[in-house]
């Protein structure tokens, strides 16, 4: 009982479900206003509505929402109001939504056609529909229709909203006042039946320039009669006609702006030509008919073409014609001894006859007859020849062409229609060359210039009876190369140099001249002799050289005497730089920065010398006799550098420059100086000495300028000098015994030594030993060893250095 109880119960539940009531599509026309309702009647209860846009824009509606359904209200329905749209409804928590597409479309007025009201006969033209305000415009057809032919179907394309659709054909006359309709068609579902299509028709106008322009009515009339044209021509607009009456002398008169044109009583002067002149806003066309007046022949002329005076050679066409009336033979003919002689006869009003190349002999009368049936004429003509006044120019006037080139000789004639040219040389000699006449001009061309082409050229014109000629004077040079110098080779100071110059191929020889120029010094010139061809010119000059000379240039400067020669090869020239060979000399040694250095310092010994060629420069010192090499170089210059001087390298030093021709040297003393150092004191034979004996004391020191010393006692104020550093202490006593300094001082600086002697007190006199043959041995050896130092202390000297370490304690 309670599972059915609780069933009746949920049965309603499952089966009632809210409806959300929304049209799926709804389509809107631009303009309208128009409302899209949402609702769900089945809600017992107030529903919650909300409207979202799936296409992420705005909704461009007004809301009205009841209780039940939720309004959107379109104003003035615009492209911008087609969207999908998303309803939502919520009833006692029950969810629902509906979608609906809004298709928006618009088609608001008829088509528009244009320009059909001005199309032009024959030529191409575009007919235009347009439909505007159109929405969306991918969905429209348009067509263009002549009654129910379909001339031409397009679609419209995205994103425009305007159509216009041309319709391009050529109109022809049977299309003018034919109906052309646009027809234009939406093709979107949805929309009514008498929307969908809407068309335009309108009417063609072909328009047309005047055409198929003709004359009708009798054009040959009788004198005194009455004459009636009649104009005839299609166009549109209708065209508008014009008669003129065209004269002779080139004017018009205008006759009347009639189709027809009428004349009464006819006389001689209305025969003649009549134009029909037909015009509308597209153009103008006309016409022309002869008037022909019957009457015995009239205004029969004679008249020679060229009308001026003829000259001799021309050609005249003399021409016979009666323009007023009918004619029907026309004779023209020569008077000769009283007597017409025919030359032409033709059946018409008009003939000719043509002279050619006219004499003298052609001057006189030429008679002109014209006949018809109603009569004739005659009239003459006097016809004079005149013999021409023939001009000869001839370029240039005179020529100077260079052998191998081109040059052109052009013979001008004037006052002469038939000029015939010949030319010749007074050589008599065949002119072969190439001649080119062409009308007025004749050319010889002498290609290349060859010395042959030398001579007088003589242009000779003929025209009719009268000859005429000028001449002109060729002159050729050859100057093809530059001259060309030649040496006898290097020379030594003071001898004899030839130099050599040659030009190749000159001519003529005689007008050539050789200059020998040293800048703008000349310094020798010598002229050609005559020749009769091409020929090599040689100047040979001696010039003695002098030591200045070298590098000098020398110029061979050949010039050409002979006018209208171009200034570009008047003169050619060829230099050549003097050679000139000599030994060493102004050999020079430079020390820097001094001769006198301290020891230590840095020096540059420069050797510099001038010989040509370059030889072989040598620096060598020379010590104690002896020469020792350095450095050598092949060239004017050698360079040594000592970084840091020392006494031993005090000396001679000798810069020797050699070449093949000699040699030449310059030298100079270098001095080292050096304060005294490594100063030692040796004591001979002891520093323990007995009393009366005798002491050498040996100092030694390297220094430069040789030292002064000095030595001295400690607790005594006596000083002893020594040149040579040796000192001599004889018979010393007990008194001697104490502390003693040697000082060794220059002028770069001192050193000083200190030193002990003892002497030891003699107790007794010993006998006689041994011992007293040595004493007179060690004074012997002392004093060997006193000169031994002295000569050591000379060779210092000479050697810039002072240096006692040949004081020898085994001699003392």
């Amino acid at each position: 009982m309670d599972s059915a109880f609780l069933l009746t119960l949920l049965l309603p539940v499952a089966v009632v479900s809210h409806v959300l009531d929304l049209p799926p599509k709804a389509l809107f026309k631009v303009g309208d206003r128009r409302e899209l309702t949402c609702k769900m009647s089945s809600c017992p209860e107030k529903v919650k509505f909300s409207w979202t846009s799936i296409q992420d824009k705005p909704l461009f509606a007004i809301l009205n929402t009841t209780d039940r359904e939720s309004v959107l209200v379109f104003e003035n329905v615009s492209k911008h109001h087609e969207n999908t749209i998303l309803c939502k409804a919520l009833c006692e928590k029950e969810s629902k939504q509906a979608k609906t597409e809004i298709t928006v479309y618009s088609f608001p007025r008829n088509p528009v056609i244009s320009r059909n009201d001005r199309l032009i006969l024959g030529k191409e033209s575009v007919v235009d529909c347009e439909v505007s305000s159109v929405y969306p415009s991918e969905f429209f057809e348009v067509q263009w229709l002549s009654g129910d032919e379909v001339l031409k179907t397009d679609e419209g394309n995205y994103g425009t909203d305007v159509l216009r659709i041309p319709y391009i054909f050529t109109p022809s006359s049977e299309d003018d006042g034919k109906a052309i309709t646009c027809r234009a068609t939406l093709h979107l579902e949805g929309v009514p039946p008498n929307e969908m299509t809407k068309e335009t028709s309108g009417r063609v106008t072909v328009l047309s320039a005047p055409h198929n322009v003709k004359v009708s009515g009798a054009t040959a009339v009788s004198l005194g009669s009455s004459l009636t044209l009649t104009c005839e021509a299609e166009g549109n607009p209708k065209p508008e006609f014009t008669w003129t009456a065209l004269k002779p002398d080139g004017q018009s008169v205008e006759m009347g702006k009639s189709q027809d044109l009428s004349m009464h009583n006819v006389s001689l002067s209305d025969a003649g030509t009549y134009q029909c002149d037909v015009s509308n806003d597209l153009g103008r066309q006309n016409t022309t008919v002869s008037v022909i007046v019957q009457a015995p022949p009239m205004d029969t002329l004679i008249v020679a073409n060229p009308q001026s005076s003829l000259k001799e050679g021309d050609t005249v066409n003399i021409s016979c014609k009666s323009s007023s009336v009918p004619v029907t033979q026309v004779v023209l003919s020569r008077r000769e001894n009283g007597k017409d002689r025919e030359l032409m006869t033709s059946k018409g009003d008009e003939t000719s006859v043509i002279l050619q190349s006219v004499k003298l002999s052609d001057s006189g009368m030429f008679v002109c007859e014209a006949f018809n049936e109603h009569g004739s004429q005659r009239t003459t003509l006097n016809l004079t020849v005149e013999a021409h006044f023939l001009e000869v120019e001839l370029q240039p006037d005179s020529a100077v062409s260079d052998r191998g080139s081109s040059r052109v000789l052009s013979c001008k004639a004037s006052g002469c229609p038939r000029p015939e040219f010949s030319w010749k040389n007074l050589s008599n000699m065949p002119i072969l060359r190439r001649i080119k006449t062409d009308g007025f001009k004749s050319k010889l061309f002498l290609d290349p210039v060859e010395l042959e082409d030398e001579g007088t050229y003589l242009c000779e014109v003929t025209c009719g009876s009268i000859k005429s000629s000028k001449q002109t004077e060729v002159k050729v040079f050859s100057f093809p190369t530059s001259p060309i110098i030649k040496g006898s080779g290097p020379c030594l100071v003071g001898e004899m140099m030839k130099l050599t110059c040659t030009v190749q191929e000159i001519f003529p020889a005689n007008r050539f001249q050789i200059q020998w120029m040293d800048g703008e010094r000349e310094m020798h010139s010598e002229f050609g002799s005559f020749s009769n061809g091409t020929t090599n010119l040689t100047s040979v000059y001696s010039y003695r050289i002098d030591r200045k000379d070298q590098g000098k240039l020398i110029t061979c400067k050949v010039l050409l005497n002979m006018h209208g020669v171009p200034a570009t090869q008047v003169v050619k020239t060829a230099s050549t730089t003097l050679s000139v060979h000599y030994p060493p000399r102004a050999t020079k040694i430079t020390v820097s920065p001094l001769t006198e250095l301290k020891e230590g310092e840095t020096v540059s010994i420069s050797c510099v010398s001038d010989s040509f060629p370059v030889g072989r420069t040598v620096l060598s010192r020379v010590s104690d006799g002896i020469q020792t090499e350095l450095i050598a170089s092949d060239g004017v210059e050698t360079l040594l550098t000592l970084p840091s001087v020392e006494l031993d390298d005090s000396g001679f030093y000798v810069c020797q420059a050699s070449n093949m021709y000699g040699n030449h040297s310059d030298s100079v003393e270098i001095t080292v100086k050096a304060p005294p150092r490594n100063t030692t004191v040796e004591i001979f034979p002891s520093t323990n000495v007995q009393e009366g004996q005798n002491i050498t004391i040996c100092c030694r020191s390297v220094s430069f300028p040789p030292p002064a010393v000095v030595l001295s006692k400690l607790d005594s104020e006596t000083n002893i000098y020594s040149l040579d550093g040796i000192f001599l202490l004889m018979n010393l006593t007990p008194n001697d015994t104490g502390l003693y300094q040697v000082n060794v001082t220059n002028d770069l600086g001192y050193e000083t030594e200190i030193f002990n002697i003892n002497v030891m007190e003699n107790r007794y006199d010993p006998p006689l030993v041994w011992n007293d043959f040595i004493i007179p041995a060690i004074c012997l050896g002392a004093a060997a060893a006193l000169l031994g130092a002295v000569v050591n202390v000379w060779r210092a000297r000479k050697k810039g250095s002072y240096d006692l370490t040949k004081c020898n304690p085994g001699t003392v």
